[in-house]
């Protein structure tokens, strides 16, 4: 599969089978991730991975949509913004843009095991802080559902709507 092929079988997947993720392709994940750039090779980020009953319990009380729920597992991937590199110019802090990369090597992989997920960044960052231990210098930046898509799911993945190239690439000028 050519790495143009992987980026379109990517999608966000709000339909999980009850299938386990193996315990070796969710290490594999989490390798590819490990191994993401970051700015000046800080690497801000870290993953609290949930999956027993309990703390997925207390996770859907984060964000409550019913398909949330069915994921067999999540990835809460956190940025540390103390520890970030900081732009010189500006200030600008990469542990966003950091912890993007990390999220998107995970999602990559997923999708290249046949597993699927979906990026939640609308949830409650405060309860989610709280109820997972997360210290002060860290957010929680996105919540990773994570599993085999439903049948439904993987016979039916969406449409991808992307802009025209034209649209996207600009040629030694903005204008």
């Amino acid at each position: 599969m050519t790495f143009l092929e992987l980026t379109r079988k990517r999608y966000s997947v709000r339909s999980f089978s009850e299938k386990a993720v193996e315990p070796e392709k969710l290490d594999y994940l989490l390798e590819c991730a490990r191994m993401a750039p970051s700015a000046v090779n800080y690497q801000p980020w870290c993953c609290i991975v949930v999956k027993d009953k309990e703390a997925c319990g207390k996770l859907h009380t984060c964000y409550t949509r019913e398909w949330f729920n069915a994921a067999p597992l999540y990835l809460i991937i956190c940025g540390d913004h103390q520890a970030a590199w900081k732009r010189g110019s500006d200030g600008k802090d990469h542990s966003d843009v950091d912890v993007a990369i990390f999220t998107e090597h995970i999602a990559l992989a997923a999708a290249e095991q046949g597993l699927g997920c979906c990026w939640v960044c609308n949830f409650d960052v405060l309860k989610c802080r709280e109820l997972f231990s997360i210290p002060e210098n860290w957010e929680p930046v996105v919540i990773l559902p994570l599993g085999y898509p439903s049948e439904s799911a993987a016979k039916m993945p969406p449409v991808k709507k992307r802009k025209e190239m034209f649209e996207l690439v600009k040629w030694n000028s903005f204008k």
